[in-house]
């Protein structure tokens, strides 16, 4: 591999694995939150017992989060130093104030973490709603970088140098408030659906345990009941994504569908893999004219195809797997909330079927995947700009020729961290039963009528 693939491939790993750890740690705290507002409403310790049990997990999660975080950060200085001349000179202000949201989601899980049971209600409450809000920021505003990078706004290159700097333009540059709605939607859909996925699971572990089986099915409703909520707000907001690509990112909306020829009335394919040769999908099904719709809500709208840019400018055509991946998945998690809620709250069944358990099972992973391949298809899209029209890939790359034994550790050491984390979270709950937790006498001052 050259040096470019090497240092892509170097950032890629550690922003892979860290995303998953992020968007974690942006969703779950929504789901504890709604558990506390379930706690506080009703009395009903279960859900106590889930905001506690999922607060632990969240911490685990964040210990993992903030030094893979710290090593993207360090990594972006180190082997993209064109790139971050133009961020230092012009879109410093989202990694500013992204150090006071993290600031704030740390003092505040500390707060709920260690002093839960000995502050009021309102106050925990209080406590989760800014954990929750500390970590969507942080996620909203780091991403903000890459939704600049998309369309860049702010400032002007004239002779080699950056002139009229303007930081808010940059700031609020044309893609950010979709961009930063889907980083938050989406985190909020995959961390209720993994809740659902490991509810699902205890359920098949513990169906002849009526007790254990009911905590964890209200789990896997309220996760489902997110999760679908979300799960449909992401579609929407990615219709806006896709508009926006066809105003700003032509060439990346035609690489993600395959379309070579500048047409109206464009069909959208579903599946299949895009042939260079012939330039077409083999295998797809073609929707008619839906692409059209897709990219300005009218069939006749003319959307620009690949052809009508240089070559060494398009995309690599696997984006269009990559979006298919991710808008299949998206699709079948709102679905099976439907069904869940469905079979759940309109037929009133106490069971599921065994079918259905195995499929809310695979939701969790299936959605981290969706965020995996979204992630992977924007920022591979955007190839082969770092900055789109602005600056290239290979212009912003370290001249260092030492990457490849970087990249083979950095894999290596985050496989470690992958199954210390498992190892860590089996062995807490392990030792922690949650037949312990249900039958726990609540503190006093805690209000629970059990």
């Amino acid at each position: 591999m050259d040096d470019v693939v090497i240092a892509r491939s170097l950032f890629g790993t550690t922003m892979g694995f860290h995303i998953i750890f992020a968007t974690l740690g942006v969703g779950i705290p929504l789901m504890i939150l709604i558990a506390e507002l379930m706690y506080q409403k009703t009395k009903n310790r279960d859900y106590a017992v889930m905001a506690k049990r999922w607060t632990k997990a969240k911490a685990v999660l964040l210990g993992v989060a903030i030094p893979t975080g710290t090593i993207a950060g360090v990594q972006l200085s180190l082997l993209w130093p064109g790139f971050m001349e133009v961020i230092g000179k012009v879109m410093a202000l989202p990694f500013q104030i992204e150090i006071y949201a993290f600031f704030i989601e740390a003092l505040f899980i500390s707060i709920y973490v260690y002093a839960a049971d000995r502050i009021s209600p309102w106050m925990r409450i209080l406590s989760v709603t800014l954990v929750t809000i500390g970590a969507a920021a942080s996620a909203v505003l780091i991403t903000n970088v890459h939704a600049f990078e998309g369309t860049p706004a702010g400032f002007r290159i004239e002779n080699g140098e950056i002139v009229d700097v303007d930081p808010w333009a940059a700031f609020f540059n044309p893609s950010f408030i979709v961009t930063a709605a889907h980083v938050a939607v989406s985190a909020f859909m995959t961390g209720a659906f993994v809740i659902a996925s490991v509810a699902a699971f205890k359920m098949l572990r513990n169906k002849h345990n009526e007790r254990v089986y009911k905590f964890h099915r209200k789990a896997l409703v309220m996760g489902l009941v997110v999760g679908g909520i979300f799960s449909f707000m992401t579609a929407i907001n990615g219709h806006e994504s896709a508009q926006l690509l066809h105003q700003y990112q032509p060439e990346k909306l035609a690489a993600a569908e395959g379309l070579f020829e500048t047409q109206a009335y464009a069909p959208l394919a579903v599946g299949g893999f895009t042939d260079r040769e012939t330039q077409e999908v083999k295998w797809g099904i073609e929707i008619p004219w839906a692409l059209s719709f897709l990219a300005d809500d009218r069939f006749d709208t003319v959307v620009v195809g690949l052809n009508d840019f240089p070559e060494e400018y398009w995309p690599p055509l696997f984006v269009h797997t990559l979006f298919n991946g991710m808008v299949g998945i998206g699709s079948l998690l709102i679905l099976l909330s439907m069904i869940g809620f469905f079979w759940s709250k309109i037929l009133k069944k106490p069971t599921f079927p065994k079918w259905l358990m195995w499929l809310f099972m695979a939701a969790g992973p299936l959605a981290i995947l969706a965020i995996e391949f979204g992630w992977i298809f924007a920022c591979t899209g955007r190839q082969p700009w770092v900055i789109y029209r602005v600056m290239l890939t290979e212009e912003a790359v370290t001249g260092n020729q030492n990457l490849a034994v970087l990249f083979i550790a950095f894999a290596f050491i985050y496989v470690l961290l992958g199954v210390a984390v498992v190892w860590v979270l089996r062995h807490y709950f392990k030792r922690h039963p949650l037949e312990d937790e249900l039958d726990e006498v609540p503190p006093s001052n805690s209000g629970v009528q059990v």
